[in-house]
């Protein structure tokens, strides 16, 4: 029986727009474009140029520092635009998708017959190491280092997130073979967190891994938490993170010997009409399922991943590499209230005492309400923040540049979601995921 662990500090969110468990179809499109700037901490160099053909786990790019670590396009086509921007940092490539995907074949490996170095070549080859990053710095793993434990993630506990135990249904099979060559990486152990709601098969008897349940509100989802509570990351140590999904993609590669990095999305938020799940490859292009299928006649926020860490798109954005969560909620610069921050209308939503509390999802949009100011230490961040560090004095320590302070108050642990909800409730109205990522690529830089 797995290990359980309580969490009492967070926040459940109360929002409209959970998808219906329920498979729409698959979504592909004509262009596919990957962004770059997905893969925090790695440098891009080219492997590319336009009007080269490439398949299905061709690399498209590769990291300056580790010319190893290529990273694989997800379809077959021909490269059409390499888009640049400020001193010629690669925005997105774009490879026109053809008729059918033909892949590179990597050879069908059967994981308990691989040494490590053979495990790690593979996954590298086929240009999808991205999928496991690294803690401390949050980046994308450094191949060369080992980690002390590998870490997997198996739900999700933001606003209005996947299901697990969806996504994963019919693949328990990769599921373990991921699992299997993630054992092969580390000498230490691969700790797999489920919740008490888990009910796959794939993560609730998986093998070669320690299972710990966990059982609270948001960020009890979050690696970062797991982390902490479990084996805390210190000075000079190394872990590896995943999610569960991204574990599957990987065995996936052994299994059929292709990359085939298709994900089931959530399309969610309370202006989407039909939500719901939807097969597609990262960087497909998204304007078909939001075609009729949301809102009209209002302004509209995006949001490739959930409301509190995903990243703002247009109508016409495309899946980022991480994501399994595409949302729309209103935009609210189209609304104007009077006196709006003393109503009492139960249309309103507080995680404090401001606005009467009722027993509902609700319908919120992305306004601020509010501008910056300064920051007051009020314990408004330790409600929702249950690691064992001070958010609003590790905050303080990384706007100060005080890398001492930011050493001895946790920094090594942390990631920018595991400040999410403190920005949520932050009366001050700071950007804290961003300050904590400028700390954390400070840090790197003075490090390493």
């Amino acid at each position: 029986m797995a290990n359980r662990i309580k969490i009492k500090k967070g926040l459940r969110i109360p929002l409209l727009g959970e998808a219906e468990e329920t498979l729409r179809g698959r979504v592909t499109s004509e262009y596919v474009r990957i962004c770059p700037e997905d893969f925090h901490g790695i440098t891009p160099k080219l492997a590319v140029k336009v009007d080269d053909a490439v398949k299905a786990g061709t690399p498209l790019f590769f990291d300056k520092n580790h010319p190893e670590m290529v990273f694989a396009s997800p379809v077959s086509g021909v490269v059409t635009a390499v888009e640049r921007g400020e001193k010629r940092r690669i925005l997105y490539i774009e490879v026109k998708a053809g008729s059918a995907i033909q892949y590179e074949d990597f050879g069908k490996k059967e994981v308990a017959s691989l040494s490590a170095a053979e495990v790690k070549k593979s996954i590298l080859d086929a240009g999808i190491w991205f999928l496991i990053k690294q803690r401390p710095y949050d980046v994308v793993a450094a191949p060369g280092k080992e980690p002390r434990d590998i870490f997997v993630t198996g739900f999700d506990t933001a606003p209005l997130a996947p299901s697990a135990d969806f996504i994963l249904n019919g693949h328990e099979a990769d599921l373990q073979a991921g699992l299997d060559a993630l054992a092969k990486l580390t000498t230490g152990k691969v700790y797999l967190s489920v919740s008490p709601k888990t009910t796959n098969k794939g993560l609730r008897e998986a093998k070669n891994v320690v299972i710990t349940e966990f059982d609270g509100p948001h960020p009890a989802g979050n690696i970062g938490v797991q982390i902490n509570h479990i084996k805390p990351v210190n000075r000079g140590e190394t872990v590896w993170t995943l999610n569960a999904p991204d574990v599957a993609l990987i065995g996936r590669l052994f299994n059929r010997g292709i990359v085939d990095l298709t994900r089931t999305v959530a399309l969610t938020g309370s202006e989407v009409k039909q939500t719901g799940y939807y097969q597609m490859l990262i960087g497909t292009e998204l304007k078909s399922i939001f075609k009729e299928n949301v809102t009209e006649g209002i302004s509209l926020r995006y949001i490739s991943g959930n409301p509190l860490t995903g990243r703002k798109i247009d109508a016409g954005g495309v899946l980022r590499a991480y994501d399994g969560q595409v949302t729309v909620i209103p935009e609210g610069d189209d609304v104007h209230e009077a006196f709006g921050w003393a109503s009492l209308s139960p249309k309103r939503y507080s995680a404090g005492c401001t606005y009467p509390t009722y027993n509902k999802n609700y319908r919120l949009d992305a306004r601020l309400l509010g501008g910056p100011r300064a920051i007051i230490v009020s314990n408004e961040y330790d409600k929702v923040f249950p690691m064992d560090i001070y958010p609003e004095q590790l905050i303080k320590s990384i706007i100060a540049f005080n890398i001492d302070k930011m050493e001895q108050l946790g920094i090594y642990e942390v990631a920018p979601e595991d400040f999410a909800l403190c920005e949520f409730v932050d009366t001050s109205k700071l950007q804290l995921q961003r300050i904590v990522r400028m700390g954390l690529d400070m840090l790197r830089k003075e490090m390493e």
